[in-house]
């Protein structure tokens, strides 16, 4: 799979404005990549071999491995593109593992540094490199407006006093935690903090949550807790803006959870509408609070 789609003149070069989409897992990078494409955009999707879905295959794309950093580059200049999105869940790979090709080789010492950094520091630093490369780099928001969080609730369910107080206590909390760069999510319950995000991303969190309530940890019965997911404060929302999906629904639904709270403006929902039937079915509130 690191081969290129179609032939003769270059995918993505044509009347539309070229936009490379930087893909990682799931199925986020293909809503950007329709909505670019009702847009007037011809986008172009650079998938990670192992992380991205195999569905970019129906746009023009190529394939790179973790470490090739001169083959992107050289796609990008092949098509004269000069804007990109970076777009869905990458894991941090091990820099000691990365495959380098002639072009990550010649940074190597600039990428090790950033390897050491957290993950905002990291993104910052990776996108300068793209940019410095004459590409600039947009956020998903801009390419897909629709996929940004309204304010209110999106389904049947609307939040309660209670649940009001938990979603401030824990947009508070993110807030406090922002100077560590740890992440972008916490489940907050009675005034508490039961868990916060950390490197394990989001889904995992809920999945350690429901965990405690199977084991009797959180002893409270029936529906407890909100996830509240908000950006880090300063937080370039271009690389790396918070996102929930059906996955997020199901996972809160799995944790027992009353609900799921993002900052509207501030959070990506993928299928949006999945996403409220899903919530509805498990009596599960969608909030958008204003951040």
């Amino acid at each position: 799979m690191t081969g290129e789609h179609g032939g003769g003149k270059p995918d993505g070069v044509g009347s539309a404005t070229p936009l490379a989409i930087l893909c990682g897992a799931g199925a986020f990078p293909l809503q950007v990549a329709t909505d670019a494409r009702r847009a007037g955009r011809a986008p172009f999707l650079i998938g990670v071999v192992g992380v991205s879905e195999a569905g970019i295959q129906a746009y023009p794309h190529v394939w790179l491995r973790m470490g090739e950093v001169g083959k992107l580059f050289a796609a990008l200049k092949e098509r004269a593109i000069g804007e990109m999105v970076i777009v869905g869940a990458m894991s941090r790979p091990d820099f000691a593992d990365l495959r380098l090709d002639w072009g990550a080789v010649k940074r190597a010492g600039e990428l090790a540094q950033l390897f050491r950094r957290g993950d905002n520091a990291l993104l910052v630093g990776l996108a300068a490199i793209i940019e410095r490369e004459g590409v600039h780099i947009v956020g998903a928001h801009e390419i897909a407006p629709r996929l940004v969080a309204p304010v209110g609730p999106f389904g049947v369910r609307d939040v309660s006093p209670d649940d009001e107080a938990d979603i401030a206590f824990g947009r508070d909390l993110l807030e406090a935690l922002s100077r560590f760069d740890a992440g972008q999510a916490a489940v907050v319950g009675g005034g508490r903090a039961l868990a916060i995000e950390a490197a394990e991303g989001t889904d995992a969190m809920l999945a350690r949550v429901a965990d405690m309530r199977a084991g009797g940890r959180a002893r409270r019965k029936g529906p407890a807790g909100v996830l509240v997911k908000a950006p880090k404060r300063g937080q370039d929302l271009r690389l790396d803006m918070p996102a929930i999906g059906p996955d997020t629904i199901r996972g809160a639904a799995r944790a027992d959870l009353r609900g799921v709270a993002i900052a509207a403006g501030c959070v990506l929902v993928v299928e949006r509408e999945r996403c409220a039937r899903e919530a509805d079915a498990a009596g599960l509130f969608i909030y958008g609070f204003r951040s």
